[in-house]
């Protein structure tokens, strides 16, 4: 039998592999995060890019702002109303707090952010109440960032740009239904955004959120504005020096046209009809106490930080502008325009300005900032890093006794104690910021002099009485006279305590850290 003979070629390729794939070469440390990271599902390596690291690092920023739990005044009042209608099933039409406009026409016009505060309170306590504060500044927060990041399409310049501005924003942020118009105002820029972009289906979510806006908070009236100036900025096509109108498509025209008067129409749907657009409206005409004496009514204060960090934003715009002539949408430039007024005239409207700016400053920063780079992301490293994050936010959440101090600090806590295990006369007088707390603790049998709701008590001219009062003025003591007041609940070292101190026919009965009650020891004359 012959001999066999197999040739067999040599096949390098097939070699190199087979040695690779039985005995392979050991990686070097800095190719083991990115052969891990190289495994990562892709819906894992987005959530954890380093664009999502910026968003975490603006949650962490504002729980550190929020664990001072800033509650305002009118919290209080507007848990008590969402509350009467939790168990009522009604609406109010009519007040029921006080004694000094008592049955006097009142309409909850953020109904439904009463409903919203009041059952969380419910749920949560004042836990829940803190974490519905860190979850509403952590949503306008990324929202605001999602926006500038879309508009200019370079996540770091819109992590600084809503950095910066955020320190603005952060003057907004108290318990209140004005948080969620803030939220809402903030969506409805994104969808509009989009839709320039070239997306045309997110509009449609405009006209359901407006009926959530009008139904929550008076700044409904400001996204309509937006929509409706997006709108017409498309009719036709615009260039003047650096400013642009893209003229829209005729369906793209149709369809906002469309949203826009579907948005109108919510206006309409709500329980009180289209008696609550006069809101917005009643507050910027016909309130002038309101606005002169209301705090967050008061004008841009330029000698505070806030003022001096607006007029340094202002002038990055300006002085960017002339050194780089930068391009500008007729929307984005006469929304940001109208911010900048509304800012300027009330302090209250820097939750304007800030999500008006946020885009524009964004583009600005991205001409200096480079974009990020899908490919030298460490998503490994990113989620370590945001698991840091989380785990700081439990750690250094705050206890309840934490939180209840610093109720106690603000509020007449330990005042109201006072009230509940003595006899003290009525009708009382009390503090305007103490107001909202009293109708919170005692109302609706204790009837509150003065309370948050600027509306109803300066149509009935008790407003105007108590800043004569509160002012010490000529007649302050024969305005206590005509109310029959009986006693007072008053911030310890204010003007009117002081007074009372001294005066005969007054005996302050209890004081503490932060509040006194005096009560009147002889008949009025």
């Amino acid at each position: 039998m012959g001999e066999l003979n197999i040739t067999v070629q040599a096949n390098p390729t097939s070699e190199v592999r087979h040695h690779a794939t039985d005995f392979p070469i050991p990686l070097t440390i800095e190719q083991i995060p990115r052969r891990l990271a190289s495994t990562i599902p892709s819906a894992l390596r987005y959530a954890f890019s380093f664009p999502a690291l910026l968003a975490a690092a603006l949650v962490g920023a504002v729980f550190a702002g929020a664990r001072v739990f800033r509650v305002d005044p009118d919290l209080w009042w507007h848990i008590k109303v969402g509350n009467a209608i939790l168990a009522t099933h009604h609406l109010p039409t009519a007040d029921q707090y006080s004694f000094t406009v008592s049955g006097q026409p009142w309409l909850a016009y953020e109904w439904l952010g009463d409903l919203a505060l009041a059952a969380i309170s419910r749920i949560g306590g004042l836990i829940g109440l803190e974490v519905l504060l860190i979850t509403l500044g952590s949503a306008i927060v990324i929202g605001l960032y999602w926006l500038a990041t879309i508009r200019c399409g370079n996540s770091k310049a819109g992590f600084i740009a809503c950095v910066l501005l955020s320190l603005l924003a952060g003057v907004s942020f108290s318990l209140r239904p004005q948080m969620f118009g803030y939220l809402f105002l903030v969506l409805a820029l994104i969808c509009l955004e989009r839709f320039r972009q070239g997306k045309p289906g997110t509009i449609w979510l405009l006209p359901p959120l407006m009926v959530l806006w009008v139904n929550t908070h008076g700044s409904w009236i400001v996204g309509l504005i937006a929509i409706f100036f997006y709108w017409i900025s498309g009719i036709r096509e615009l260039r003047v020096g650096n400013l642009t109108a893209s003229p829209w498509t005729p369906s793209q025209r149709k369809g906002l046209g469309v949203c826009f008067l579907l948005s109108l129409a919510a206006i309409f749907v709500t329980p009180y009809g289209p008696r609550i657009a006069i809101s917005p409206l009643e507050y910027a005409f016909s309130l002038p106490l309101n606005v002169k004496y209301i705090e967050e009514w008061q004008p841009m204060a330029f000698d505070l930080i806030s003022g001096k960090l607006f007029l340094a934003i202002l002038l990055i715009v300006i002085l960017t502008q002339i050194t780089m002539r930068l391009s500008w949408r007729l929307e984005e430039l006469v929304l940001f325009i109208m911010g900048t007024a509304m800012a300027c005239l009330h302090v209250r409207f820097l939750m304007v300005f800030v999500p008006f700016a946020v885009p524009v400053l964004a583009v600005i920063f991205s001409r200096w900032l480079p974009r990020y780079d899908r490919t030298k992301d460490k998503p490994l490293l990113n989620a370590a890093l945001m698991a840091c994050a989380i785990a700081a936010i439990i750690y250094f959440f705050p206890s309840r006794s934490a939180l209840a101090g610093r109720v106690e600090s603000k509020f007449p806590v330990r005042a109201v104690d006072y009230l509940q295990d003595h006899v003290v006369p009525e009708p009382m007088f009390n503090n305007y910021n103490f107001g909202g707390y009293l109708v919170w603790s005692r109302g609706p049998e204790h009837k509150v002099f003065i309370d948050g709701r600027g509306d109803v008590y300066e149509r009935g001219g008790v407003l105007a009485d108590y800043v004569r009062i509160a002012g010490l003025k000529p007649d302050a003591f024969d305005l206590l006279r005509r109310y029959g007041i009986q006693s007072c609940l008053l911030k310890r070292d204010e003007a009117l305590a002081t007074a009372l101190s001294k005066s005969p026919g007054w005996r302050r009965v209890y004081t503490d850290n932060l509040a006194a009650i005096f009560v009147r020891t002889q008949p009025w004359n």
